[in-house]
């Protein structure tokens, strides 16, 4: 094996780094990340491949595959699997299994323009990559939409309608998470008495995802049914962990649901914050809201930042905070422990000695 290896080296790794290769390039030049370049029916295709020495083992497999039509379906009429066929599986995957499916739905309209008739195999990672990094804002948007792209590949390889995953080469972006937005006592005063104004029907909405903590998902599909009133809890059956979990209200969560229970006809089976499509959400009301109240950087979801936070700030255990919030991990919670004087302060005075 040891003289094998040294053969090799001597007449064929060597020869290479004396002079450039064909098909490969270094980008940016001294980074280390080498790709490959090479002609396809008619057609130009790059793909990421890491170091030096994946680079030239994949060049080299791409053009023998390119011979004989597997990496690229397009050179065989008739068996090249699209996009869009990926994009739908990974829609249905998630309509089966996943509470965030109307996320996959919205996802895949987005992408089927410009990638939904392109050949599944033909998509690089370099093409993914310039997607993202042109059409997402933030870092969280690019992972998002990153996973979408993965997920419908590895659908396809299980189904043998590609042979890879090119999304597994996108690197991911840093989220930057450290700063947790959060409504003020002042701004979620100014916020609630806009809504008010002009739409009266959804403030208890609002309360009740401040003072309950409540994903979005969780909110708007639990039915009549699942608050119970007099025990002061809501019964959440389908959570994003997979498991139910009781919700305790508040005396204030728990009066904006009476008193909002008092003004609209229900049964059980009713939708305790009914919404006027399966795709709609609250933007067209709670954005105009924060635009008035001049309440930046700021989303429904961090209602959810606004709970946790209060909490803190009362000197509730980050114990107290998972449960509450339905963390399943305490690693999550712990984003707000700097949020509790108390607990700082307590830290802080181990340092006196006695």
């Amino acid at each position: 094996m040891g003289r094998w290896l040294f053969w090799w080296q001597l007449w064929y790794i060597a020869p290479m780094k004396q002079k450039g290769i064909r098909g490969i390039f270094e980008r940016p030049e001294g980074s280390g990340v080498w790709w490959v370049c090479y002609y396809a029916g008619g057609k130009r295709h790059r793909e990421k491949a890491g170091r030096k020495s994946d680079a030239i083992a994949l060049y080299r497999k791409r053009k023998a595959d390119t011979l004989r039509g597997v990496k690229l379906p397009e050179l065989v009429p008739g068996k090249a699997a699209t996009f869009g066929q990926l994009s739908a599986m990974a829609v249905n995957h998630a309509n089966a299994r996943l509470k965030s499916a109307g996320d996959y739905v919205g996802k895949a309209r987005i992408l089927q323009e410009p990638f939904g008739a392109r050949v599944a195999a033909g998509i690089t990672p370099a093409e993914i990559d310039q997607f993202l990094s042109s059409h997402c804002k933030t870092p969280a948007t690019c992972n998002r939409y990153r996973d979408f792209f993965s997920s419908a590949f590895r659908l396809g390889m299980e189904n043998g309608l590609v042979a890879s995953n090119p999304a597994r080469l996108v690197r991911l972006r840093p989220e930057h998470n450290a700063r947790l937005r959060f409504l003020s006592r002042d701004e979620y005063t100014k916020l609630l008495g806009l809504i008010r104004r002009d739409h009266p029907e959804q403030a208890p909405a609002f309360i009740v995802s401040v003072y309950t903590g409540m994903r979005w998902g969780e909110q708007f599909s639990m039915h009549w049914g699942q608050v119970d009133i007099k025990r002061k809890v809501i019964r959440l059956t389908a959570t994003k962990n997979g498991t139910a979990r009781n919700v305790p209200l508040n005396s204030v969560a728990l009066d904006a649901l009476t008193q909002y229970r008092e003004t609209v006809p229900h049964q059980a089976v009713d939708a305790v914050f009914p919404r006027p499509g399966p795709r709609s959400d609250c933007r067209w009301w709670f954005s105009p809201a924060l635009t008035e109240a001049k309440i930046t950087d700021y989303t429904w979801h961090n209602n959810r930042h606004t709970f946790c936070s209060w909490l803190a700030m009362a000197g509730v255990s980050l114990k107290e905070i998972q449960v509450l919030a339905g963390h399943k991990s305490i690693v999550m919670t712990t984003r707000y422990a700097h949020l509790s004087p108390e607990a700082t302060a307590s830290a802080s005075e181990r340092l006196v000695i006695a």
